[in-house]
Protein backbone atom coordinates (compact mmCIF):
# COMPACT_ATOMS: atom_id res chain seq x y z
CA UNK A 1 0.00 0.00 0.00
CA UNK A 2 1.65 3.59 -1.04
CA UNK A 3 1.87 5.80 1.89
CA UNK A 4 0.06 8.93 1.42
CA UNK A 5 2.16 12.18 0.95
CA UNK A 6 -0.09 14.41 2.83
CA UNK A 7 -2.65 12.73 5.61
CA UNK A 8 -4.21 14.68 7.65
CA UNK A 9 -6.98 13.05 10.54
CA UNK A 10 -9.59 14.94 12.37
CA UNK A 11 -7.28 17.97 12.72
CA UNK A 12 -8.01 20.66 14.57
CA UNK A 13 -5.79 24.35 14.78
CA UNK A 14 -6.69 27.01 17.53
CA UNK A 15 -4.93 30.23 17.47
CA UNK A 16 -5.77 31.37 21.11
CA UNK A 17 -9.39 31.68 21.37
CA UNK A 18 -9.86 31.60 17.70
CA UNK A 19 -10.55 27.53 15.85
CA UNK A 20 -8.91 28.28 12.55
CA UNK A 21 -8.96 24.06 11.46
CA UNK A 22 -12.35 21.77 12.58
CA UNK A 23 -11.85 17.97 12.70
CA UNK A 24 -10.37 18.19 9.27
CA UNK A 25 -9.53 15.04 7.20
CA UNK A 26 -7.27 15.01 3.82
CA UNK A 27 -5.55 12.81 2.20
CA UNK A 28 -3.28 13.50 -0.73
CA UNK A 29 -1.46 10.41 -2.75
CA UNK A 30 2.02 11.27 -4.46
CA UNK A 31 1.78 12.25 -7.86
CA UNK A 32 -1.78 14.16 -7.36
CA UNK A 33 -2.27 17.63 -7.78
CA UNK A 34 -4.85 18.47 -5.04
CA UNK A 35 -6.05 22.25 -4.76
CA UNK A 36 -7.76 23.72 -1.79
CA UNK A 37 -10.03 26.63 -2.04
CA UNK A 38 -12.57 28.74 -0.23
CA UNK A 39 -12.71 32.32 1.10
CA UNK A 40 -10.29 34.15 3.20
CA UNK A 41 -10.08 33.00 6.32
CA UNK A 42 -11.15 29.31 5.55
CA UNK A 43 -8.05 27.63 6.50
CA UNK A 44 -6.00 27.02 3.47
CA UNK A 45 -2.87 28.28 4.83
CA UNK A 46 -3.16 27.01 7.96
CA UNK A 47 -3.36 23.27 5.67
CA UNK A 48 -0.02 24.46 4.08
CA UNK A 49 1.46 25.35 7.13
CA UNK A 50 0.58 21.73 9.03
CA UNK A 51 2.26 19.80 6.01
CA UNK A 52 5.97 22.03 6.68
CA UNK A 53 5.67 21.35 10.58
CA UNK A 54 5.60 25.63 10.52
CA UNK A 55 2.21 24.78 12.91
CA UNK A 56 1.23 22.01 15.10
CA UNK A 57 -2.18 20.31 15.78
CA UNK A 58 -4.02 20.89 18.10
CA UNK A 59 -6.03 18.16 18.21
CA UNK A 60 -6.04 14.92 15.55
CA UNK A 61 -2.79 13.93 13.44
CA UNK A 62 -0.98 14.77 10.57
CA UNK A 63 1.39 12.81 8.79
CA UNK A 64 3.87 13.95 5.74
CA UNK A 65 5.85 11.97 3.74
CA UNK A 66 5.57 8.99 6.11
CA UNK A 67 6.41 11.75 9.14
CA UNK A 68 4.19 12.23 12.42
CA UNK A 69 3.96 15.68 11.95
CA UNK A 70 2.50 16.59 15.71
CA UNK A 71 5.28 14.31 17.21
CA UNK A 72 8.53 15.04 15.19
CA UNK A 73 11.60 16.37 16.92
CA UNK A 74 13.34 19.52 16.02
CA UNK A 75 15.77 17.40 13.71
CA UNK A 76 12.97 15.27 12.06
CA UNK A 77 10.88 18.60 11.46
CA UNK A 78 14.57 20.02 9.83
CA UNK A 79 14.44 16.49 7.24
CA UNK A 80 10.91 16.33 6.72
CA UNK A 81 11.15 20.03 5.22
CA UNK A 82 14.33 19.44 2.64
CA UNK A 83 12.08 16.87 1.21
CA UNK A 84 9.11 19.52 1.20
CA UNK A 85 9.14 22.51 -1.73
CA UNK A 86 7.32 25.57 -1.35
CA UNK A 87 6.36 28.06 -3.47
CA UNK A 88 5.49 31.10 -1.82
CA UNK A 89 2.75 34.46 -3.31
CA UNK A 90 5.76 36.76 -2.28
CA UNK A 91 8.59 34.61 -4.33
CA UNK A 92 11.25 35.44 -1.76
CA UNK A 93 14.16 36.24 -4.08
CA UNK A 94 17.06 37.99 -3.41
CA UNK A 95 17.05 40.63 -6.05
CA UNK A 96 20.30 41.99 -6.72
CA UNK A 97 21.75 38.16 -6.60
CA UNK A 98 22.32 36.53 -10.39
CA UNK A 99 19.48 34.28 -10.94
CA UNK A 100 21.79 30.93 -10.11
CA UNK A 101 22.32 32.36 -6.93
CA UNK A 102 18.44 32.17 -5.80
CA UNK A 103 18.01 29.15 -8.02
CA UNK A 104 20.85 27.04 -5.73
CA UNK A 105 18.90 28.19 -2.45
CA UNK A 106 16.83 25.08 -2.87
CA UNK A 107 19.84 23.46 -2.28
CA UNK A 108 20.64 25.39 1.32
CA UNK A 109 18.55 22.77 3.34
CA UNK A 110 21.47 19.95 1.93
CA UNK A 111 24.17 22.15 1.86
CA UNK A 112 26.44 22.94 4.47
CA UNK A 113 27.29 26.70 5.88
CA UNK A 114 30.31 26.33 4.27
CA UNK A 115 29.11 25.16 1.29
CA UNK A 116 26.60 27.77 0.83
CA UNK A 117 28.87 30.51 1.49
CA UNK A 118 31.03 29.28 -1.26
CA UNK A 119 28.58 29.33 -3.63
CA UNK A 120 27.99 33.07 -3.41
CA UNK A 121 31.30 33.66 -4.37
CA UNK A 122 31.41 30.85 -7.06
CA UNK A 123 28.33 29.38 -7.82
CA UNK A 124 28.04 25.10 -7.23
CA UNK A 125 26.25 22.99 -8.56
CA UNK A 126 25.45 25.31 -11.81
CA UNK A 127 24.19 22.57 -14.18
CA UNK A 128 21.59 21.51 -12.00
CA UNK A 129 20.92 25.26 -11.88
CA UNK A 130 20.77 25.67 -15.49
CA UNK A 131 18.73 22.26 -15.88
CA UNK A 132 15.91 23.50 -13.81
CA UNK A 133 15.99 26.98 -15.52
CA UNK A 134 15.64 25.39 -18.66
CA UNK A 135 12.42 23.32 -17.30
CA UNK A 136 10.89 26.56 -16.89
CA UNK A 137 12.23 27.52 -20.05
CA UNK A 138 14.27 30.59 -18.94
CA UNK A 139 17.69 28.75 -19.16
CA UNK A 140 19.09 32.10 -20.36
CA UNK A 141 18.72 33.97 -17.46
CA UNK A 142 21.05 31.80 -15.24
CA UNK A 143 23.60 34.93 -14.82
CA UNK A 144 21.31 38.01 -14.93
CA UNK A 145 20.21 39.87 -11.55
CA UNK A 146 16.95 38.47 -10.58
CA UNK A 147 15.67 42.32 -10.12
CA UNK A 148 16.04 43.07 -14.11
CA UNK A 149 13.93 40.28 -14.56
CA UNK A 150 9.85 40.58 -15.56
CA UNK A 151 7.44 39.67 -13.00
CA UNK A 152 6.73 36.09 -14.49
CA UNK A 153 10.30 35.33 -15.22
CA UNK A 154 11.09 36.16 -11.32
CA UNK A 155 7.82 33.22 -10.81
CA UNK A 156 10.11 31.09 -12.83
CA UNK A 157 12.84 31.44 -11.01
CA UNK A 158 11.00 30.53 -7.34
CA UNK A 159 9.76 27.51 -9.42
CA UNK A 160 13.38 26.33 -10.55
CA UNK A 161 14.50 26.61 -6.72
CA UNK A 162 11.66 24.04 -5.72
CA UNK A 163 13.41 21.72 -8.65
CA UNK A 164 16.76 21.72 -7.33
CA UNK A 165 15.66 20.86 -4.05
CA UNK A 166 14.37 17.50 -5.77
CA UNK A 167 11.17 17.48 -2.91
CA UNK A 168 9.01 14.84 -2.80
CA UNK A 169 5.60 17.14 -2.37
CA UNK A 170 5.13 20.96 -3.67
CA UNK A 171 3.45 23.21 -1.81
CA UNK A 172 2.07 26.30 -2.93
CA UNK A 173 0.37 29.42 -1.28
CA UNK A 174 -1.64 31.36 -3.20
CA UNK A 175 1.12 31.29 -6.49
CA UNK A 176 -1.03 32.75 -8.70
CA UNK A 177 -3.05 35.92 -6.74
CA UNK A 178 -1.18 38.55 -8.24
CA UNK A 179 -1.10 37.56 -11.95
CA UNK A 180 -2.94 38.41 -14.74
CA UNK A 181 -5.26 35.23 -16.11
CA UNK A 182 -2.82 34.08 -18.59
CA UNK A 183 -0.24 34.39 -16.49
CA UNK A 184 -1.40 32.15 -14.09
CA UNK A 185 -2.76 29.43 -16.37
CA UNK A 186 1.21 29.10 -17.50
CA UNK A 187 2.27 29.36 -13.60
CA UNK A 188 0.21 26.36 -12.84
CA UNK A 189 0.69 24.57 -15.95
CA UNK A 190 4.44 24.65 -14.87
CA UNK A 191 4.13 23.89 -10.84
CA UNK A 192 1.41 20.64 -12.71
CA UNK A 193 4.36 19.43 -14.75
CA UNK A 194 6.87 19.92 -12.13
CA UNK A 195 4.63 17.17 -10.20
CA UNK A 196 3.83 15.22 -12.70
CA UNK A 197 6.90 15.22 -14.41
CA UNK A 198 8.61 13.31 -11.37
CA UNK A 199 5.64 12.00 -9.58
CA UNK A 200 5.55 14.71 -6.65
CA UNK A 201 2.31 15.45 -4.90
CA UNK A 202 1.39 19.18 -5.66
CA UNK A 203 -0.81 20.58 -2.73
CA UNK A 204 -1.84 24.65 -3.59
CA UNK A 205 -4.02 27.10 -2.30
CA UNK A 206 -6.18 29.12 -4.46
CA UNK A 207 -8.45 31.53 -4.60
CA UNK A 208 -9.68 30.60 -8.31
CA UNK A 209 -12.33 28.78 -8.38
CA UNK A 210 -12.17 28.34 -12.53
CA UNK A 211 -8.40 27.65 -12.11
CA UNK A 212 -8.21 24.96 -9.53
CA UNK A 213 -10.68 22.91 -11.65
CA UNK A 214 -9.16 23.50 -15.08
CA UNK A 215 -5.32 22.61 -13.35
CA UNK A 216 -5.80 20.31 -10.93
CA UNK A 217 -6.89 16.41 -10.57
CA UNK A 218 -9.23 17.45 -7.16
CA UNK A 219 -10.52 20.15 -5.41
CA UNK A 220 -11.01 20.72 -1.57
CA UNK A 221 -13.75 23.10 -0.72
CA UNK A 222 -12.55 24.87 2.74
CA UNK A 223 -15.08 27.36 4.80
CA UNK A 224 -14.95 28.63 8.75
CA UNK A 225 -12.35 25.95 9.03
CA UNK A 226 -13.87 22.94 7.68
CA UNK A 227 -14.05 20.70 4.56
CA UNK A 228 -16.85 21.16 3.03
CA UNK A 229 -16.56 18.60 -0.20
CA UNK A 230 -13.52 16.99 -1.52
CA UNK A 231 -14.25 16.34 -5.37
CA UNK A 232 -12.59 15.25 -8.21
CA UNK A 233 -12.22 18.35 -10.46
CA UNK A 234 -14.64 17.13 -13.39
CA UNK A 235 -16.93 16.56 -11.02
CA UNK A 236 -16.74 20.20 -9.04
CA UNK A 237 -19.71 22.70 -10.73
CA UNK A 238 -19.74 26.44 -10.70
CA UNK A 239 -22.93 25.95 -8.57
CA UNK A 240 -20.39 23.86 -6.13
CA UNK A 241 -18.27 27.34 -5.97
CA UNK A 242 -21.20 29.57 -5.78
CA UNK A 243 -22.61 27.65 -2.84
CA UNK A 244 -18.56 27.50 -0.89
CA UNK A 245 -18.53 31.29 -1.69
CA UNK A 246 -21.81 32.37 -0.74
CA UNK A 247 -21.77 35.06 2.05
CA UNK A 248 -23.77 34.79 5.02
CA UNK A 249 -23.91 30.65 4.83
Amino acid sequence: MTTAAVSLSGVGVVYGAHPALDAVDLDVAPGQRVALVGPSGAGKTTVLNLCTGTVAPTSGSVSVLGCDVGRATAAELQALRRRVGTVYQQLHLVGPLRVVHNVNAGRLGSWSTWQALRSLLRPLDVDSARQALTEVGIADKLQERTDRLSGGEQQRVALARVLVQQPELILADEPVASLDPARADEVMDLLGAAAADHGRALLVSLHDFDLARRRCDRVVGLRAGRVVFDLPAADVTADVGTELYRIGT
